[in-house]
């Protein structure tokens, strides 16, 4: 059977739809070639918002018309949660909840004894962890650590639909850490839903996950100069990298790359581990979700934005060099024009990189609809979301700007993008890389430098 998948969302469903099409190759199937009408479709659905619902469904109907033939399975988030919703779609086959997508493969094996449009369990229930890890992109991999949430925050519906957090045991990640580089990979990110909470199921603590490793040595990987050659000083943007704190990661055979984790989570110890480490990127991404205190207090969130801010500034402080990117959320329910100022200045006030904007939805079965609580406007709520993204623009090319003409470690990726006037090639192709506190360069396109590691000036 051929087959193919339509993953919508996180790089977590991202590496777990690589890990699922694994399997299904394993057990004899082939990845249906571009352009050619596979057996079955499988879409691997994100439901964050009510845009990612409806995306979700335009592409489902879009792979119906597309391919009237196959055999068409959505699971994932949006599956877990609404699966009579996307029943009632025409042309769906088979709705598998988020337990049950880990069994695609050997349910795809016995089609014919189906008779049940939707298979869905009690998400809650489920102790099981089911790894993955993204082989998509030869030069990153995404390695899933921990998956569920235990939080409930007030707007989110993630709990519901991925359950309580879970995780591996340290041993498996490294043994997992160590298959991927041994593939190629240069460049590994940890991902989960809340994976500063790893440890839930076995007892260990995340920085001891860190630690390990950290102190991965794999023999399949050869050791690059650190001093490689060529500067790019036409960069696509203005940018700079490292001035490290103790470390060096030029030196590295590979590097991690630590997904977002909540701030009362991103302990004292954890900052200092990542300064003084061999692989570790000097690169964070905390949600904040909002700089009111107010708000933080209707969302149920496990901090407030003095101790936000004290992360921000001590990362800082250890990492001068440190990429920080926050998350960050407007329109909810609770948040008046007196929260939202608030917010504004505390945000413009952080010495942080870049802002990933989220526009409220609500979402069915959270608590916050319960509440007696001042509703913004749609258009207010769009209103604010393209301030937060003006302001998220300011910091970003600031952040460049303070780190330009230093020296940063570029890993080159195969992706090839327009040359221009500013940055000519004689191919006219370009390829891009990111340095280790995530600053993107380009360069003239050379094949042979692909998944390679260069120093360069910025």
């Amino acid at each position: 059977m051929t087959f193919s998948f339509l993953t919508l969302g996180c790089k977590l469903n991202f590496a777990e739809s690589s890990a699922l099409g694994k399997t299904l190759i394993a057990r004899g199937h082939t990845r249906a070639i571009k352009g050619s009408a596979p057996d079955l479709c499988i879409v691997n659905t994100c439901s964050v918002t009510d845009a990612a619902d409806h995306k979700d469904r335009q592409a489902i109907r879009r792979l119906r018309r597309q391919y009237p033939e196959a055999t068409l399975i959505v699971t994932g988030c949006y599956a877990q949660l609404k699966p009579g919703e996307i029943a009632d779609i025409p042309g769906v086959d088979y709705v598998l909840g988020m337990h049950e997508k880990f069994d695609i493969p050997a349910f795809v094996e016995h089609l014919e004894q189906q008779h049940e449009t939707i298979h869905t369990s009690e998400i809650r229930e489920v102790d099981t962890f089911c790894g993955a890890r993204s082989k998509d992109d030869r030069t990153r991999c995404f390695l899933k650590v921990q998956d569920g949430c235990n939080y409930f925050c007030t707007y989110c519906t993630i709990p519901l639909a991925r359950g309580k957090s879970r995780n591996p045991s340290i041993a498996t990640l490294t043994d997992e850490l160590r298959g991927a580089i041994e593939e190629g990979a240069k460049e590994i990110v940890l991902t989960g839903v809340n994976i500063g909470d790893f440890g839930r199921s076995t007892g260990e603590r995340f920085i001891d996950l860190l630690r390990a490793l950290d102190d991965i040595e794999p023999s399949a990987v050869s050791r690059q100069p650190s001093g490689a050659s060529g500067h790019s000083d036409k960069s696509h943007q203005p940018s700079g990298a490292s001035g490290h704190s103790d470390k060096s990661h030029q030196s590295s055979d590979f590097r991690i790359r630590i997904s977002s984790c909540e701030p009362n989570l991103l302990s004292d110890e954890v900052i200092d581990f990542v300064a003084h480490s061999r692989h570790f990127a000097p690169h964070f991404h905390i949600p904040l979700q909002s700089g009111s205190n107010e708000v933080l207090r209707i969302m149920h969130r496990r901090y407030n934005r003095e101790l936000f801010k004290e992360r921000v500034e001590h990362i800082l402080r250890v990492m001068p060099q440190a990429f920080i990117g926050v998350d960050c959320m407007v329109g909810v329910r609770g948040e008046t024009e007196e929260c939202w100022e608030d917010y504004l200045d505390f945000i413009g006030s952080l010495p942080v990189s870049q802002l990933h904007v989220f526009t409220y939805s609500e979402r069915r079965n959270t608590r916050m609809l319960e509440m007696d609580l001042h509703v913004v406007p749609q258009k207010e709520r769009e209103r604010r979301s393209q301030l937060l993204h003006r302001v998220s623009e300011e910091k970003l090319q600031a952040f460049y700007a303070a780190h330009r003409g230093e020296r940063g470690v570029v890993l080159w990726e195969a992706k090839r993008v327009p040359a221009t006037t500013e940055q000519p090639s004689e191919s006219g192709w370009l390829m891009e890389g990111w340095t280790e506190n995530y600053i993107r360069v380009c360069r003239p396109y050379d094949k042979a430098k692909i998944n390679t590691f260069e120093e360069v000036v910025i």
